[in-house]
């Protein structure tokens, strides 16, 4: 690869690892660009490690244990998972982040891996996700689901039965108007909804998850059968469900933010191929994407953030949140 001089200093580092790292590009690809728009001649065996080479960084600054201490007192953590093919299997992507924060780990789906990230086990917080079972070990901390996934579920039945089905588009719109007293009370820093707004909610709630169930019991049809698993996830999850309503102080309806952190993990997969070739470059794609997904989020641009790293004083969370 042909450029105006050979790599040297940590600047060309930070630009390397912004291309691969930050934007996801492909070493060949990030290579070149190196080359032809920064006159920086690198090989591609030298751009494949400069992941590695973050990782380590992060991993030496102590970053992720700041990241983590600070989780742990967070009043709500979003939690979630994503596959990502490595090594010719599967592992998982596991995440807990806030507005501010990002964690990331990876491992297999079981509740281990999960607690192998160091934020969840012994959280007293909101843990809000999706109905993955693998959380429910993780007793001393409260529980919501993830509302926006039930509204997508009640839309598909409904949509695919309506006759039959109209109970669960009342549940959708009565989960909206939840969310939106919620927002209300919230916006008004009240801790907790009106008494008589809550037990309207919850007895409408409880009467037309009933319904549904009633009206799909003795129905012998695919559709009912989804139906039926529906309603009796209502009624045996209420808590989980309703917690962004008894807990209005907390923005903890839907679980997007968790979702929208993770999504670079599917972005990084399909640049590369598809896969991770080894359990090591997974792992240190979820270290180096913690810390520019932390950096992100304060309003650190990811060069300024790697820029920092390579310099020798990676920037840290001073808190939960920028004052």
């Amino acid at each position: 690869m042909s450029g105006r001089g050979p790599v040297t200093g940590r600047r060309p580092c930070a630009q390397a690892a912004n291309l691969v790292s930050g934007h996801h590009i492909p070493v060949y690809r990030a290579t070149l660009v190196l080359c032809q728009f920064a006159g920086i001649a690198v090989s591609t065996g030298w751009m494949a490690g400069i992941r590695g080479k973050a990782a380590a960084m992060v991993e030496a600054s102590g970053f992720t244990g700041r990241v983590r201490e600070l989780l742990k007192t967070a009043p709500a953590v979003h939690a979630d998972e994503t596959p990502a093919r490595a090594a010719g299997g599967t592992r998982y992507l596991h995440l807990a982040c806030t507005r501010y924060l990002t964690c990331m780990h990876t491992g297999d789906r079981s509740a281990a891996a999960i607690d192998a990230g160091g934020v969840l086990p012994g959280y007293e917080g909101v843990i809000v996700r999706d109905g993955y079972a693998g959380y429910s070990h993780l007793t001393s901390a409260l529980h919501a689901w993830c509302a926006v996934h039930l509204l997508r579920d009640l839309k598909g039945l409904y949509d695919f039965e309506p006759a039959q089905q109209e109970w669960a588009a009342q549940l959708a719109s009565l989960l909206i108007e939840a969310r939106d007293a919620a927002a209300a009370a919230r916006q008004a820093q009240q801790p907790a909804l009106d008494a008589t707004i809550l037990d309207d909610l919850v007895t409408r709630y409880r009467a037309l998850a009933t319904a549904g169930l009633a009206a799909n019991l003795c129905r012998r049809t695919v559709t009912a059968k989804d139906a039926r698993r529906l309603a009796r996830r209502f009624l045996g999850f209420e808590d989980m469900i309703l917690r962004f309503a008894t807990r209005p102080d907390l923005d903890i309806f839907s679980n997007n933010e968790a979702e929208r952190t993770i999504r670079p993990a599917k972005v990084q997969q399909r640049s590369s191929g598809g896969c991770w070739r080894t359990l090591t470059g997974l792992a240190e794609f979820a270290l180096v994407q913690s810390y520019l997904s932390t950096a992100a989020k304060w309003g650190i641009s990811k060069l300024d953030a790697l820029r920092d790293l390579f310099n020798g004083h990676a920037w840290l969370p001073s808190a939960l949140e920028p004052a």
